[in-house]
């Protein structure tokens, strides 16, 4: 066999096995990151204009946002504390890719300036 023909040979080989790897990745492909989406949006559903400066009993309002990249049915608990103590408990099940937008009213119950919604 002389020079020229080794070379195609290997080359056809070469040429093969890329194939072969191509047709591989495309039959399985690498799975998606799984990842859950949470926002908090305030006035005119933007990020920001946080209610910052509440009075008392005066509501604050906000929108809360979750989106399920977890390629799964998957349920979420969503809890609202406000100075430590529970306000909300409230579950959501979301189906892949499904977003779910809360209207969310929190109204303190006492003065201060350092008061907390987590």
């Amino acid at each position: 066999m002389n020079f020229d023909k080794k070379v195609s040979l290997i080359i056809i080989i070469l040429l093969l096995i890329a194939v072969v790897g191509i047709v591989y990745i495309i039959v399985n492909p690498s799975p998606n990151e799984r990842f859950t989406e949470l926002y908090i949006l305030g006035a005119n559903n933007q990020a920001g204009d946080y209610p910052t400066n509440i009075s008392l009993n005066e509501a604050g309002n906000i929108t809360i946002g979750i989106v399920n990249h977890e390629d799964a049915t998957t349920n979420y608990n969503l809890i609202a504390k406000l100075n430590g103590l529970t306000i909300s408990n409230q579950t959501y099940t979301l189906t892949n890719n499904e977003t779910k937008n809360i209207k969310f009213s929190f109204t303190p119950t006492e003065t201060g300036n350092n008061q907390t919604l987590t």
